[in-house]
């Protein structure tokens, strides 16, 4: 008996223990989840009627109401708040961080709240700027506040357009600490989706072009830094098999323009969703094409042997050939930096570009070496004539 109370009073002790542990992590589990739904009945002290507001849950909790009156666009924000830490709501061109405009809320020690608008001109804190000359975001005056009910914090703000706004990228974003001389941390959780104040439905940004991103990249990668490199060292260092290294050479420069085309027209579908700011990106693209239809005419008006201009067209097809791989690997690179693909595809096509340095290196390095033990050429023979 005394065994059996003694259990039992074990497993009593340890229920006691696990009450007395929720008890004590409870503000912080309620901290992290958000009392507030599209159900609740708000009463803030906003610029604008939220009761006309339409409600759209839109990621991790984060529930967006809003309203067009106009030109004007209605903004009421909530995300689950603890102690600490930022909440953001963004508009994007592209659906990327970089270029975009953000309203940033949060609660400092005091309970004091603040709303401010930033210009995210890049990745690094120092081009994350609270300026509102930079931002593309015409935010009404005044119409900016933050509100802590709870475990909720809200951000409303009212933005205006030239035009009523339809599908727009909209970004999300929360931090952990709170920011400090209005410095933002780096985030702790983002996400980006395309969202039709229209209409009050969202699609995953990320999910509608990742796959047009994926195939642009990889089969621009394959043409212009594969295909056409291989057909340019077949040309220069092969030539000893005529005419089989002609017939390859053809064969990769041709079949490197047809995939090029074909990632070439992904960019422009991209570029088309997206209405990125893609410029210098865009426009090294389409001097690469114009570049590679240079080249394959250059095939169809290749002058014979024998003619004069076909040394001036040998020096054009070589110089606008490296030219092109060379134009095509910078923006191969610039794509990937871009895209913010990631570091399998830097690793990647750092080893394609590793392969074929090397390979160039060390044909290169055979070829003069049987440039200069070749034999020497017998003087032309001459005749002459003589007088007895």
């Amino acid at each position: 008996m005394a065994l059996v109370m003694l259990r039992s009073d074990s497993k009593g002790g340890w229920i006691m223990a696990a009450l007395l542990l929720l008890q004590a992590l409870a503000p912080l589990i309620t901290a992290q989840t958000s009392s507030d739904s599209c159900n609740a009945n708000l009463n803030l002290d906003v610029a604008f009627d939220t009761k006309t507001l339409k409600c759209e849950p839109v990621w991790n909790s984060f529930i967006l109401r809003f309203e067009q009156s106009g030109n004007i666009l209605n903004i009421l924000l909530s995300a689950p708040y603890g102690t600490a830490g930022w909440v953001g709501m963004g508009f994007s061109n592209d659906g990327n961080m970089v270029r975009s405009s953000a309203m940033v809320g949060w609660i400092d020690s005091n309970r004091n709240g603040t709303i401010q608008l930033y210009y995210l001109g890049g990745k690094s804190p120092s081009l994350v700027k609270q300026d509102n000359t930079e931002s593309r975001l015409a935010v009404v005056s005044k119409s900016e506040r933050v509100h802590y009910l709870g475990s909720t914090i809200y951000l409303s703000f009212q933005v205006q357009f030239s035009e009523p706004v339809k599908a727009k990228h909209i970004l999300f974003a929360h931090g952990s600490a709170t920011p400090v001389n209005y410095q933002l941390s780096e985030h702790t959780d983002k996400d980006s989706i395309v969202f039709d104040f229209s209409t009050g439905t969202s699609s995953s940004a990320s999910a509608s072009t990742d796959a047009l991103k994926r195939n642009h990249g990889a089969l621009n990668i394959f043409a212009w830094g594969v295909l056409v490199p291989i057909g340019a060292i077949i040309a220069r260092y092969c030539r000893q098999w005529d005419p089989a290294w002609f017939y390859l050479h053809v064969g990769f420069q041709v079949s490197g323009f047809i995939f090029g085309v074909a990632g070439i027209v992904l960019g422009v579908t991209l570029y088309n969703k997206l209405a990125a700011a893609v410029h210098a990106h865009r426009g090294i693209g389409i001097f690469v094409l114009v570049l590679g239809i240079f080249q394959v005419l250059a095939l169809l008006f290749r002058p014979d042997k024998d003619a004069k201009m076909r040394k001036y067209w040998n020096w054009g097809h070589h110089w606008l050939g490296r030219l092109l791989i060379f134009m095509a690997a910078v923006n191969i690179v610039y794509g990937i930096h871009l895209a913010e693909a990631g570091k399998g595809w830097k690793v990647g096509y750092g080893f394609v570009v590793a392969i074929l340095l090397v390979s160039v290196i060390a044909l290169e390095s055979l070829l003069w070496i049987r440039w200069y033990k070749r034999p020497a050429e017998p003087p032309a023979f001459q005749m002459y004539s003589t007088h007895g």
